[in-house]
């Protein structure tokens, strides 16, 4: 058992907090039939990007800016299939909102429709990728998200599933807990690793510190 004390954690939502894998593949499925692309490469490179650059990578030939915001409202539509990750109400209520924030690769109204699918708060640190000019894994996003929460980049502990999610919370100066959800132990390249979110342990400490014990 591994344990980090900081100010602050940042979650990613799909994979870790939140389990959106069947309504993630049933819209990029849709996607790439429309489109003539082939589904596994697409989701090959998918997961922690934003959608936009996800575009970019598979069908640079077509215009992803208007595709991806297509795209993003089928998404905030339809939400079907969305549930909360074992443990993440249980985490999320022992902590008090000003210490916790969550930084996705989804947009602001796609982020917020997930979470009330699946019955978990809104935090008040919540940056998504339009909030960015750079998605995971640049830096941006969890800078941004230590900026907004007003902590020091080493005090705050991310808490990802994707390799992107991880490049980018190391880019930022953070310590990172990778969650083996979606990816392999070996993919996240990782110093702190659980199977699952069950297997973390946070409690606020002395002088609103929070104590992370890794199973």
């Amino acid at each position: 058992m591994a344990e980090l004390v900081c100010a602050a954690v940042l979650f990613d939502l799909d994979g870790v907090l939140i389990d959106s894998t069947s309504c993630i593949r049933r819209h990029w499925e849709e996607w790439t039939r429309q489109h003539g692309l082939d589904m596994e490469s697409l989701m090959r490179v998918a997961h922690g990007l934003r959608t936009i650059e996800t575009m970019r990578h598979v069908a640079p030939q077509l215009d992803v800016e208007q595709e991806a915001k297509r795209f993003e409202a089928i998404e905030v539509a339809d939400t079907e299939g969305v549930v909360e990750i074992e443990g993440a109400s249980q985490i999320l209520e022992c902590l008090l909102r000003h210490v916790w924030g969550i930084v996705t690769s989804g947009s602001q109204e796609l982020a917020r429709a997930r979470l009330n699918r699946a019955g978990l708060p809104v935090p008040d640190t919540l940056i998504s990728g339009d909030m960015v000019k750079q998605g995971k894994p640049a830096p941006e996003p969890y800078l941004l998200g230590a900026k907004r929460m007003g902590v020091a980049v080493e005090d705050c502990v991310v808490v990802e599933d994707s390799p992107a999610g991880i490049a980018a919370a190391k880019a930022a100066g953070m310590q990172a807990i990778g969650v083996a959800s979606t990816h392999s132990r070996e993919e996240l390249a990782c110093e702190f690793i659980v199977g699952k979110l069950t297997d973390l342990k946070i409690q606020l400490g002395d002088r609103d510190r929070l104590v992370i014990r890794i199973m």
